[in-house]
């Protein structure tokens, strides 16, 4: 209900006000405020992945959206936006509709019919461990003084329960089958929309650049189930952001200090192949992990618009409403990589121990890594 000054939704009825403004209007005027919801979402032998995800920018009045599958190495991708303030009260875009089932225990992610590829899903998503924060992630820009990244984010390791449709065919999925992880983020985010074309940035191509991000959910042998997390960042070899904890089922988090990896990558399209975790728990005990990636590539997120996809970027404007997608028969060819760039949520196998589980790693090494075998030359982004 647009009013003189401010606009009334639904969620106005809650009593959950925290500032004198309607819930149409945030508390910061940065156009790159961004809240989001992601799901990574696998078979557990490694078959078949699904990955979804919304992002709403209230100060752009944009809503876009992703589904997608990962196929071995075929990966298959439908986007949309559309006019936020159209629909504030919908948290969905296109085909793509997400629901709270129950709030911090079970979501639903939804991808229906659609002209643009034969794909479409209805998943229930449900917590085997509580959601969890991960430390704020506070960054300023290393030349200048603006805080690029402001952003809060909580994650939870799941179950997952529904139906995939893949050119006609259909495939029942079961908890005790497939698992997954979703998270919730929102704040001041980097890579929204066009870089302004009269601010200096430097490029990421011209630094050596270290991305991992990884929720890891194990069960011990006694059946009961905890998650390693971490999520690090590192410019010319340096770390500039860590954030990682322990985190039990009971909702306790115990802090990680530093992480030292022996992870090792394919030379071609960078894409992790396994290895080893150290983590530094404090007073002098370490906590390792063993990796092995589980599928052939894992869902490349340039696709769904990550570091800029064919001319498109998040929340960036492209009228009413839009919906596209392509498919991809090989993404883990050179050609192919450099076109979806080397940010991908790959399914691995952990092993802590004689604790097993699953996670998703994100990684992104650009750059020279003799540590890894990786030369400047052979870089992309």
């Amino acid at each position: 209900m647009r009013q003189a000054q401010q606009i009334l939704t639904h969620a106005d009825e809650l009593l959950c006000h925290q500032t004198p403004q309607t819930f149409a209007t945030i508390g910061h005027a940065d156009i790159s405020w961004t809240e989001k919801l992601w799901g990574s979402l696998f078979a557990r032998d490694g078959s078949l992945q699904v990955d979804v995800g919304f992002g709403k920018y209230h100060n752009r009045n944009v809503m876009d959206g992703f589904g997608g599958i990962s196929r071995g190495t075929e990966q298959l991708t439908v986007r949309s936006t559309r006019r936020l303030d159209a629909d504030p009260e919908r948290v969905g875009v296109g085909p793509l509709d997400y629901e709270v089932i129950e709030p911090l225990k079970s979501v639903r992610f939804t991808l229906r019919e659609n002209h643009v590829l034969p794909i479409r899903f209805d998943l229930v998503v449900t917590g085997v461990l509580p959601p969890f924060l991960e430390r704020k992630d506070e960054q300023r820009e290393p030349h200048g003084f603006r805080i690029q990244s402001d952003l809060l984010r909580y994650h939870q390791a799941s179950t997952v329960r529904g139906t995939i449709h893949i050119d006609g065919q259909r495939i029942d999925v079961h908890d005790e089958e497939w698992f997954g992880f979703r998270d919730h983020s929102w704040g001041v985010r980097m890579d929204v929309g066009d870089p302004a074309p009269d601010v200096f940035k430097p490029q990421r191509l011209d630094q050596d650049f270290l991305l991992t991000w990884s929720p890891m959910w194990m069960r011990r042998p006694d059946g009961s189930s905890y998650e390693i997390h971490h999520y690090q960042q590192q410019v010319d070899h340096e770390t500039t952001y860590f954030s990682g904890f322990v985190n039990e089922a009971d909702g306790s988090q115990r802090d990680l200090h530093a992480v030292r990896d022996e992870l090792k990558f394919d030379p071609v399209n960078r894409r992790l192949l396994g290895g080893k975790m150290t983590f530094d728990a404090g007073w002098g005990e370490t906590r390792t992990v063993e990796i092995e990636a589980a599928s052939d590539t894992g869902f490349h997120l340039g696709t769904a618009k990550y570091f800029g996809f064919r001319g498109q970027r998040h929340g960036q404007w492209h009228g009413e409403k839009f919906v596209d997608g392509e498919r991809f028969a090989d993404a883990s060819s050179p050609e192919t990589v450099r076109e979806i760039h080397q940010l991908r949520d790959c399914v691995i196998r952990v092993r802590e121990g004689d604790a097993v589980g699953y996670g998703i790693f994100e990684s992104m090494v650009i750059g020279e890594h003799p540590r890894y075998g990786l030369t400047r030359e052979s870089s992309f982004l």
